[in-house]
């Protein structure tokens, strides 16, 4: 890896109340470990992760975890990916502050990435219609039939759409992220990482491994 040919990124985390905790530190831990594994010429993280809430207070995911974020939606911190975790988001997506930051956000980005039910908030803001996308396996069905343009995958664990991925829940968003992390800086980087976090990970899967379906177990 020529450290001096590769420019780095930041990651745009929205944060809310309610957020999925993996959805959240999945991600966080893939980009902040690549980070930390591959550095630019003047010796900083070639990724770093800044999170961002609607106002500058901590918020409380699932299980009760408190998260203070980096910035508020009004601070508008300057990121190349917008990076969008699910939760329990019937709140984020009728709150029209953070939909229309959302919206304006994805135009300016390189990449935007939902995680599990971060798609409903990306269908919100209707950057996936017409388009191919997944989300969690119990949510597939309620995606569908809100938006029925959005061509719904069932069988895969994230579908790169170029400018948009979206994945399935909570764990798959580690995959997509290391699939990221190959795509954006090289599949060398994103294996390092899934070592180092002792996470098996085969980019030979893409794109995406058919996943288990809890629903249909015997």
């Amino acid at each position: 890896m020529n450290r001096d040919t590769l420019a780095p990124l930041t990651f745009g985390m929205i944060v809310f109340d309610e957020v999925e905790v993996l959805d959240l530190g999945g991600p966080f831990e893939v980009f902040s470990t690549a980070g930390r594994l591959a550095r630019t010429a003047a010796d900083e993280p070639l990724l770093r992760v800044v999170t961002v809430a609607e106002a500058a207070r901590p918020v409380r995911a699932r299980g009760g975890l408190k998260v203070v974020p980096d910035h508020a939606l009004d601070e508008e911190p300057p990121f190349d990916v917008l990076v969008i975790p699910g939760g329990v988001t019937t709140a984020v997506e009728e709150n029209a502050q953070v939909i229309d930051w959302l919206a304006r956000r994805r135009e300016t980005s390189a990449l935007t990435f939902s995680i599990c039910t971060g798609a409903f908030l990306l269908a919100t803001t209707g950057a996936l219609s017409g388009r191919p996308a997944t989300t969690h396996w119990e949510d597939q069905d309620e995606l569908a039939r809100r938006w029925p343009d959005i061509r719904v995958r069932r069988d895969v664990r994230w579908v790169d759409d170029g400018d948009i991925v979206t994945s399935a829940g909570i764990s798959a968003g580690i995959d997509a992220s290391l699939h990221i992390v190959g795509r954006l800086h090289g599949v060398e980087l994103a294996r390092r990482t899934a070592r180092q976090m002792e996470y098996e990970w085969n980019p030979a899967d893409a794109p995406g491994r058919p996943r288990s379906r809890p629903d249909l177990a015997p």
